[in-house]
């Protein structure tokens, strides 16, 4: 069961991550078709394959030369490419995965999601209060963007479908004092996990950094140990733009773990790889669609594997 649960996600994330492998595979495989080895055109053209893909300059040097130096039995085949390209996109992503396990931690377990409108937050939110639900779990939802109404009625619903408790205020609330009030009733009413969402306006960045750490200082006054987890969500589809989100949330917001979203509306999916270097947190989850299935666990190998179209390792 748990060997069929693997490959179902396994062919959800090759699937989302289709746009991806088809622009780099085919191009990258073209490079090493048209000649038995990699002279110094050949190898600045893989480079430039794999930059465009939003690997960054350095990474992409590293994975050039170590494609250069591998020993294919044939470089026409396909697959020996492929399986080359996954070995060394792993090699840059391992010892960048983490465990997101709220159930596993103190009771409740607090978890502050960031990141700028539009990145998924709410829904990925969404996601893992049904995930948590399904396991019998407390769960309470807390809509901590009280600028934006609609993001409060879309957690709502959310909420609603994951069957978890709710709490919301009226537009333009104190942030913080939601915080307080739910991780406060959390701890009266014997929850599990409590999920705050926060507001992501960049318009003003040290005003929205302010109102973080403000809501993290209040919920440090009833649990100096929280938040136990503060998720940075960014979206895949913007390119290197969720690096410089990555890099103005994880300098100031004490990020424990990312979350990269809408992979598979994208062919630039590299772009986790150089955001996993720079960061100083570790991925920990990943989503290729909007099925609460669609978010999963990120496991080195496995990313690689499916950013090629290779299937799983045995």
């Amino acid at each position: 069961m748990a060997e069929e649960k693997k490959k179902g996600w396994f062919q959800r994330l090759t699937e989302g991550l289709s746009r991806t492998s088809q622009t780099l595979t085919e191009q990258v495989t073209q490079v090493f078709t048209q000649k038995e080895g990699l002279d110094a055109a050949a190898l600045e053209e893989l480079e430039d394959l794999l930059i465009e893909s939003d690997l960054g300059p350095a990474i992409s040097a590293t994975i050039a030369q170590k494609m250069a130096d591998a020993r294919f039995s044939s470089a026409s085949d396909p697959n020996a490419v492929r399986t080359v390209l996954a070995d060394a996109l792993a090699d840059e992503l391992v010892g960048h995965e983490g465990t997101f396990d709220p159930l596993s931690g103190p009771r409740p377990y607090i978890v502050l999601f960031v990141g700028v409108n539009g990145s998924g937050k709410t829904t990925t939110l969404g996601k893992i209060a049904a995930s948590l639900t399904a396991k019998g779990a407390k769960v309470l939802v807390v809509a901590g963007d009280t600028f934006r109404a609609a993001a409060v009625e879309q957690l709502k619903i959310w909420a609603q479908r994951a069957n978890a408790d709710f709490m919301g205020r009226k537009t333009g609330a104190d942030a913080a004092g939601l915080a307080f009030d739910s991780v406060t009733k959390a701890k009266e009413e014997g929850y599990d996990v409590v999920l705050i969402d926060t507001a992501g306006r960049l318009q003003n960045k040290q005003q929205l950094m302010d109102e973080l750490l403000k809501i993290v200082r209040v919920i440090k006054r009833i649990d100096p140990e929280a938040p136990h987890e503060t998720l940075l969500v960014l979206d895949a589809t913007v390119g290197r733009n969720a690096l410089s989100q990555e890099q103005i949330f994880g300098r100031q917001a004490f990020v424990s773990g990312l979350v990269m979203t809408k992979l598979d509306g994208t062919a630039r999916g590299g772009i986790l790889i150089p955001i996993a270097k720079a960061s100083d947190a570790p991925i920990k989850l990943i989503g290729v669609g909007e099925d609460i299935e669609d978010l999963h666990a990120f496991k080195a190998r496995d990313f690689a594997r499916s950013m090629v179209g290779l299937e799983p390792e045995a």
